[in-house]
């Protein structure tokens, strides 16, 4: 292990089909977790589920990914980093594809918890995997183009799959993303380089990393960052319905989408760099678009522009946490980035029940405002982080 990672750091060369390929793993692990958003009218009328069922299909498998992110990742760090990968594929296919066959709720509900602790697993260990491949100074542009995956998937994979839904039904939908994790799945055996784990140690312990300042300052980043963004996300078809924006949801999206796109070009290129400016313009960027939400309402041209300035700020939030709290350790980079993926997952899920409150007394305009709150403070405490956010 460390003789092929040392060759590769000597040669300071930067490995573009590996990174692709895990990208494409990024790219189906959150397919996995929101295709049934996509389709869930259709799922809830042919499997008999009520709504709240039908929310669980989605919930659960976040919830999943959030409770068993840290103690596996811990259990798992001394395995074979590809043999792991191969595993965790495996079973994100097989729990996609037994989906497709089975009308029973409670063998669906349990195949989307497997899949939660697949992706539990997958998203700290991918990202310090790519970093074991590539030079210190590279880390960045290889979480960014790995974590490129989670925005084409939103972007690009979300409408093509639920297309899939729409005209050939929802069971097709899980049937073909199935097969595709298979085939990445066969290239990972071909490209992919053995890696041995790690050990665990005291030192690189869960706890002692949540003794480390500047750990706990990524931390605290992702809890603002990811709040103050998904707050808002989870609800922004009524906010475009309250906005009564030119070309609805769609169009919204749209806008969003083309952002994130061109962030994910931006992250690669200057994530190394420029990681404290970067984190800074993604809280400026986002306090910009909620303002003119707040200002301007769906004023034609303006609030679409608002839409593009937010998928710009989104893009690059899980490539930038995750590079920000990989270069606070030396060691057991995977148990750094499963506790920020953690707490990722998690504020996810209080932004969403906070917004869904506020949703519920104050209507939709008042989740710009909750973002702002979050967002202004995170974009402080980014100017004065240059001990965290610096320069690699």
């Amino acid at each position: 292990m460390h003789k092929q990672n040392a060759t590769t750091i000597a040669k300071n060369y930067f490995p573009w089909a590996i990174m692709i390929l895990m990208s494409s793993v990024t790219f189906v692990g959150i397919l996995s977790e929101l295709m049934p958003s996509g389709v869930l009218p259709q799922m809830m009328r042919e499997l008999n589920l009520s709504e709240i069922q039908g929310g669980n299909l989605v919930g659960y498998y976040a919830l999943a990914s959030a409770i068993f992110s840290i103690p596996l990742i811990s259990v798992t760090m001394h395995f074979n980093r590809k043999l792991l990968l191969l595993l965790l594929l495996g079973g994100f296919a097989v729990s996609n594809v037994i989906v497709a066959f089975v009308s029973n709720y409670a063998v669906v509900i349990s195949m989307r918890v497997i899949g939660g602790i697949c992706a539990g697993i997958m998203w700290p260990m991918i990202a310090a995997y790519g970093m074991r491949l590539v030079s210190p100074d590279q880390y960045g542009k290889a979480v960014a183009v790995i974590m490129a995956g989670t925005t084409l998937g939103i972007s690009l994979g979300m409408p093509l799959m639920t297309w899939i839904g729409d005209n050939y039904g929802w069971r097709i939908e899980f049937i073909v993303i199935g097969v595709v994790i298979i085939a990445i799945g066969l290239l990972s055996i071909l490209m992919l380089p053995s890696l041995q784990g790690e050990k665990l140690t005291r030192e690189s312990s869960p706890f002692t990393m949540l003794k480390n300042k500047a750990v706990l300052m990524v931390l605290l980043f992702t809890l603002l960052g990811v709040s103050a963004h998904y707050g808002v996300y989870v609800y922004i078809a009524s906010l475009v319905e309250t906005m009564q924006i030119a070309g609805g949801v769609e169009m919204a999206l749209v806008m969003f989408g083309i952002g994130s796109l061109l962030s994910v070009g931006i992250a690669i290129k200057y994530t190394d760099n420029h990681l404290q400016l970067l984190t800074i313009l993604m809280f400026a960027l986002l306090i910009i678009a909620m303002a003119i939400f707040l200002v301007f309402g769906g004023a034609i041209g303006i609030a679409h522009f608002g839409f593009f300035l937010w998928g710009i700020s989104f893009g690059p939030l899980v490539a930038l946490f995750q590079t920000a709290v990989g270069r606070q350790v030396e060691k057991a980079k995977d148990i750094a980035t499963s506790i920020q993926s953690c707490t990722f997952n998690l504020s996810i899920m209080i932004a969403a029940s906070i917004c869904g409150i506020l949703l519920s007394k104050y209507l939709a305009m008042s989740l710009p405002v909750f973002s702002i709150a979050l967002a202004v403070p995170g974009l402080l405490l980014a100017f004065v982080a240059k001990k965290t956010l610096g320069k690699a």
